[in-house]
């Protein structure tokens, strides 16, 4: 089929590299524009955008496509069979969801309508979800309100960072939208009930709030996992945290109670195996400990 594919971060490039390995024309990637990055912000292209660039595919870099005639007439002359987005980052306007024969498919990481919105993969893990999974939707000009063409679901267990669980989504998302182009399913409207939005996430979602119980730190933590990080103060200075597990304890919340940095939480304890100061680099709880000794009864936040 004659594709356009829209899409920006890494989450979307397993489904490009899919569509092109599988023959598709793609007559046009579309990606956010390069931006500053990185401790030097030097202006880096989008994953989507590199990945596409190595394949050889023309790539648009639109910074708008509301109110933009000029780019959404382009769009419609590119002739297309179908458009597949995953992750792009910009709503499309209803002429362009349109154009295409076969309209917009989008690659959606939750089991929708559960978890529409930006962040499905980390509110799915935030909210101690047993499942999720990845949805492909037929575009309308809702937020992710379309219906349904194929649906797989994963577990969730006490183990998933939202790191691991986007590599597997990403794939799972890249064998289903091939299938849904090879095999037409009917659309399914989605349920009328049970639909919830997960809204973007900030640096500031990645504060650890010491008063909630053991199990919810566990999960903030495994969910925000890259990005955007969870952190705590020590000596009023930034600790992130990166992997730490439940555990039994009980104090007032943020203390330290022994010397392997297990914190009391709102409800249980908190054992962190995995922190890093700032300006160093990441470290086992134990091999931490070694260099700065954290005393029990020390306040962390």
């Amino acid at each position: 089929m004659r594709l356009a594919f829209m899409g920006s971060p890494d989450f979307a490039v397993p489904a490009l590299r899919a569509l092109h390995g599988a023959g598709h024309d793609i007559a046009a990637v579309y990606c956010q524009p390069p931006r500053p990055a990185g401790r030097g912000q030097a202006v880096r292209p989008s994953p989507v955008h590199a990945a596409a660039a190595a394949l050889g595919l023309a790539v648009r870099t639109p910074a708008r496509l509301r109110r933009d005639a000029a780019t959404q007439a382009a769009f419609a002359a590119l002739d297309l069979d179908a458009a597949v987005v995953a992750a792009y980052g910009l709503i499309l306007p209803e002429a362009m969801l349109a154009a295409p024969k076969r309209g917009c498919l989008n690659i959606h990481a939750s089991l929708l309508p559960r978890w529409r919105g930006a962040a499905p993969i980390q509110a799915a893990i935030l909210a101690g979800d047993a499942e999720t999974g990845i949805t492909i939707m037929q575009m309308d000009a809702g937020l992710d309100t379309g219906p349904m063409l194929l649906r797989e679901a994963v577990p969730i267990t006490a183990q998933t960072t939202a790191a691991g669980l986007h590599d597997v989504l990403a794939e799972i998302g890249a064998r289903l939208v091939l299938r849904a182009l090879a095999e037409a399913p009917a659309p399914a409207p989605q349920p009328a009930e049970g639909a919830t939005y997960a809204p973007k996430l900030t640096r500031e979602d990645g504060r650890i709030d010491w008063t909630r119980d053991a199990a919810a730190l566990d999960r903030r933590i495994r969910a925000l996992n890259p990005w955007p990080g969870t952190f705590t103060t020590l000596d009023g200075e930034v600790l992130k945290i990166l992997a730490a597990a439940p555990a039994e304890g009980s104090a007032a919340p943020g203390t330290v109670l022994d010397d392997g940095l297990l914190v009391a939480a709102g409800s249980g304890a908190l054992r962190l195996t995995r922190v890093q100061a700032p300006g160093r680099a990441a470290l086992d709880a134990a091999a931490f400990l070694r260099g700065r000794r954290i005393a029990p009864g020390t306040r962390l936040g």
